[in-house]
């Protein structure tokens, strides 16, 4: 008999291995959370309620379906998208360049200081030598733009000065008139030295006197006569490069360095450099400028304004010849003669014009006059001149062996429509044409002026004595024990002849008494 209370076991194998079956199918998945038993009752659900036809032939794909709709991406393995690139944000800079306002039209139409880059890229390609027209155009509206948020009165594309992170887009323009001159005091921020009121405290005073500076040439005039604009890519903002001084033009003659694209880059130079890339980059172009900017002869005129010493202060104005003609092509591809220098020579000063610096010091102390007075008076240094303006380039010396220039005709199979190719040996990368009554100066290179050969820093200069050598303060030998025995028997004896002649005036006074 069964006991009361129980299920009798089921006899029929079959239905024991349906039993079996159904509780195998309702073990879960270790990877998915399901079971087989589910997911076929959801797939028999989807079968009856689309009623497919031939089930028997898509039941794989809503299998599949269901699977897909079920799956939950816990971690993706994929990447984030990336965000704008460098090249993504510059475009959507240089797209503002293409963005005209209408009102704007009629100025640009009238205006004559902005300059056909368009034109002046086709003669330079003639030459062998430019920055593509794509980007001269985006040159070209970048320079309208500087030309109308500057309010500049003329504007031209100097050149382009390669670096090694990134690259500058220079820009030269007239100073403003209203633009006032920076303040020596601003520029150089000094030090003061704290004062000590005890009279035992204060240290020996210096008798050096450091070399007086050579002053800076005024806004409008030498190496500051015209104001430079720089941005790192068309479109992206310009900012304007300070003023050069002689002390900067000094030290970039005497180092080698490239540029990195920053100009809050410090120059790490021997002999130190007085000031960051901006001003390195200012005394480069200042340079280049004096030693490339050309011409052809009698297109430029001197300007009638004299100086009171010519010999000291030559002039540096330059006016457009009304009555130019043109110089031929072939000429001017064959001759250095037909070329000439329309920029002031830069001095070894540091200047166009040379000035006293002796006689340029300010106000001195009396203490100053006095030693003044007892010293010599120095010798009148020579002043120095330099090549006048519009000096043939025929002229210019060779330096390491090599001719300073060379020419060449763009085309010798249609000379009649070539122009007249120039190029710098001494500064690679500046380059001139001239066709007809047209020229332009353009500088792409690296701002590095050729050097002959490798290049070696200076030597550091020789360290400089500490004193004088002399009998005041060179030391004396120790003396010998003998030597100093008689010294201290000496002192002996006067200070016992010394107590005697005291004892006999107090024996003088009493007895006066």
């Amino acid at each position: 008999m069964d006991r009361p209370g129980r299920s009798p076991p089921c006899s029929d194998p079959v239905l024991r291995a349906a039993a079996s079956l159904k509780a195998f199918t309702v073990k879960n998945s270790t990877e998915s959370g399901t079971n087989l038993y589910d997911h076929l009752t959801q797939v028999l659900l989807k079968v009856m309620d689309e009623r497919p036809h031939n089930a028997v032939d898509v039941v794989e794909d809503m299998s599949r379906g269901l699977k897909r709709a079920a799956f939950v991406d816990k971690q993706s393995a994929l990447r984030d998208p990336p965000q704008d690139s460098a090249a993504e944000l510059l475009a959507q800079q240089q797209n503002l360049l293409f963005y005209r306002p209408e009102e704007n039209h009629q100025e640009l139409e009238v205006g004559t200081g902005f300059p056909n880059v368009s034109e002046v890229g086709f003669y330079l390609e003639q030459a062998g030598v430019g920055l593509g027209r794509e980007e001269t155009q985006r040159i070209l509206l970048a320079l309208q733009q500087l030309l109308e948020s500057q309010a500049l009165l003329r504007c031209r594309l100097w050149g382009k000065v390669l670096g090694t992170e990134s690259s500058y887009v220079v820009a030269e323009g007239d100073h403003k008139e209203d633009e006032e001159e920076e303040s020596a005091e601003e520029e150089e921020k000094g030090v003061e030295t704290p004062q000590n009121d005890s009279e035992m405290d204060q240290l020996p005073k210096s008798t050096y006197k450091p070399q007086a500076a050579v002053p800076k040439e005024v806004n409008g005039t030498g190496a500051n006569k015209l104001v430079y604009y720089v941005c790192r890519e068309p479109g992206l903002p310009w900012v304007k490069l300070p003023s050069v001084t002689p002390a900067q033009i000094t030290a970039a003659r005497s180092i080698c360095k490239l540029f990195t694209g920053r100009l809050d880059a410090a120059v790490v130079s021997f002999p130190p450099f007085p000031g960051n890339e901006a001003n390195y980059l200012r005394a480069q172009i200042a340079r280049i400028s004096a030693g490339t900017q050309v011409s052809p002869q009698g297109f430029f005129l001197v300007g009638e304004e004299e100086s009171e010493d010519e010999d000291e202060a030559p002039r540096d104005s330059t006016e457009v010849n009304p009555d130019f003609e043109g110089v031929p092509v072939a000429e001017m591809s064959e001759s250095l003669s037909t070329w000439v220098h329309h920029v002031p020579h830069i001095l070894q000063q540091g200047r166009s014009t040379w000035v006293n610096v002796a006689a340029e010091q300010g106000e001195h102390s009396n203490e100053d006059l006095e030693a003044e007075e007892n010293e010599e008076e120095p010798d009148v240094p020579e002043p120095e001149i330099g090549p006048p303006l519009l000096t043939p380039l025929s002229q210019d010396a060779e330096m390491f062996y090599s001719a300073p220039w060379s020419l060449q005709m763009s085309s010798t199979l249609t000379s009649q429509h070539a122009v007249a190719a120039l190029r710098s040996n001494l500064w690679p990368g500046a380059n001139a044409y001239a066709c007809e009554k047209k020229f332009e100066n353009i500088y792409i290179g690296w701002g590095v002026k050729y050097t002959g050969g490798g290049y070696s820093p200076p030597a550091p200069p020789l360290p400089q004595k500490e004193y004088p050598s002399g009998p005041e303060i060179t030391e004396d030998t120790d003396p010998s024990v003998e030597t100093e025995q008689e010294l201290k028997e000496s002192l002996e004896e006067q200070a016992a002849s010394q107590e005697d002649l005291d004892e006999t005036d107090e024996d003088e006074e009493e007895d006066d008494d």
